[in-house]
């Protein structure tokens, strides 16, 4: 077996990179963080994973991210969450198990609010379910503010790279999204949540509020007392591994 890849183009153009392990179901849908990519470590160890278990297996890059066209900048939470339903009714058939890091989280969450009936499990690794709200834009500096107030983007410093753009566009667009801090999130498939405790970029009490508001039952949240927000460890991957298995 052998993974295959191509582009799925969307209607305005813009085309989607995946690729995908075609295997026994349900179809596991790795959904990566923001400005992330499915080259990542965790996106890769599931692959690896699908094919030697022979499992359906889906990874993509959102609309600027990654190997997809499209210009980052112009990306919202409404284009990905677009992004993600797309790819699901496109390239995948049957139950589903969505694998969420961070922003992937959130955009897990709203794929399954959209498609309840197909989305059979989800792990999420230290979901960001409403960041652009509550973890982001309480920690916008003054002159991040005055920037977005005047240009509409604002280069925020990163841990990881170079600086990314911040827009008035994906902070406004983000709160139409938001799940927390309202009624129970309509969803009751099992869920797995894995957190560190380490985390300098989603707060794990940020993570534990989402697994206290959904609405299932069967929700497990795991806190990893030392670990980082990627949790892409050997021992972090295997306890990935050990959920999606459990779920699948």
């Amino acid at each position: 077996m052998s993974e295959i890849q191509g582009f799925l183009d969307r209607p305005d153009g813009a085309r989607l990179a995946w690729r995908m392990v075609e295997g026994a179901g349900p179809t596991v849908v790795w959904l990566g963080g923001f400005r992330s990519d499915m080259a990542g470590t965790k996106a890769e160890a599931l692959a690896d994973w699908a094919l030697a278990a022979r499992r359906a297996y889906v990874r993509f890059d959102y609309f600027g991210h990654g190997e997809s066209s499209g210009d980052f900048a112009e990306g919202t939470i409404t284009r990905w969450r677009e992004d993600a339903i797309g790819v699901l009714n496109e390239l995948t058939a049957g139950p589903l198990v969505l694998v969420g890091s961070s922003m992937g989280g959130w955009i897990a969450c709203l794929a399954a609010m959209a498609m309840p009936r197909r989305v059979k499990a989800m792990v999420l690794v230290a979901p960001a379910p409403d960041f652009t709200e509550k973890l982001m834009a309480p920690g916008i500096p003054p002159e991040g503010r005055a920037a977005l107030a005047a240009e509409g983007v604002w280069l925020r410093p990163s841990e990881y790279g170079q600086p990314y753009p911040i827009t008035r566009a994906l902070l406004e667009d983000g709160a139409r999204w938001s799940i927390l801090g309202g009624a129970p999130i309509p969803l009751e498939m099992p869920v797995r949540i894995l957190q560190g405790g380490e985390d300098p970029d989603v707060p794990w009490r940020h993570a534990l509020e989402l697994a206290q508001a959904l609405k299932g039952e069967d929700v497990v949240f795991t806190l990893i007392k030392d670990g980082d927000h990627r949790l892409s460890r050997p021992q972090d991957i295997a306890r990935l591994l050990a959920a999606v298995e459990e779920l699948g």
